[in-house]
């Protein structure tokens, strides 16, 4: 491949993972607020505060290469992001369900962000970009870090939301069941 086409990869890629990240600070606000758990709502608004510190990255980025960073929209996280709020809107799931929910959309982001940045961090590498690609990987360490705090997260709220569906499985089938005739009453 030719270094100038992987050059202009590069900044087409970087401009994608940008409009992504741009995305990704309005939506996390919403599922912080959509989120019974407060570990999880802290999550998200920790993640929040990382997001707007990989937007400056790639604006440092950018300025270093001199160009702008708009003119591309991420279609992939727009796609993970109408996932999450379709979730959200249905109002089927509540509690503990409902987080589960949220973490399986924010790790689905999670596993995206983690395979842009570390194509991107790739590619500055190769194209002699230091100090980017050690950018890159500042924020692509960060995106698996936040992939395993959700997964720890998932690991104890996935069975409080088994144990809560259980706990209302077992409620209605008392609810249906026919009235049981005690002692008394056969007299």
């Amino acid at each position: 491949m030719q270094e100038n086409a992987l050059k202009e990869l590069y900044i087409e890629e970087l401009r994608d993972i940008y409009n992504a990240e741009e995305q990704l600070t309005k939506a996390l606000p919403k599922l912080a607020k959509a989120a019974t758990s407060d570990e999880l709502r802290a999550g998200f608004e920790e993640h929040l505060e990382q997001t707007k510190g990989h937007v400056e990255r790639l604006d440092q980025i950018f300025e270093a290469l001199g160009e702008k960073p708009s003119g591309k929209k991420c279609r992939g996280m727009e796609g993970l992001i109408a996932e999450g709020k379709e979730l959200m809107e249905e109002g089927e799931l509540e509690g503990e369900a409902l987080d589960a929910g949220l973490i399986s959309a924010a790790q689905r982001v999670e596993h995206y962000e983690i395979a842009a940045y570390g194509s991107v961090r790739t590619y500055a590498n190769i194209l002699g970009e230091e100090e980017a690609a050690s950018l890159l990987e500042q924020t692509l360490e960060e995106e698996k870090e936040t992939d395993q705090k959700l997964t720890g997260l998932a690991e104890t709220i996935n069975l409080e939301a088994s144990e809560e569906v259980a706990e209302e499985e077992e409620g209605e089938e008392e609810a249906s069941a026919p009235p049981r005739k005690g002692k008394a009453a056969r007299a």
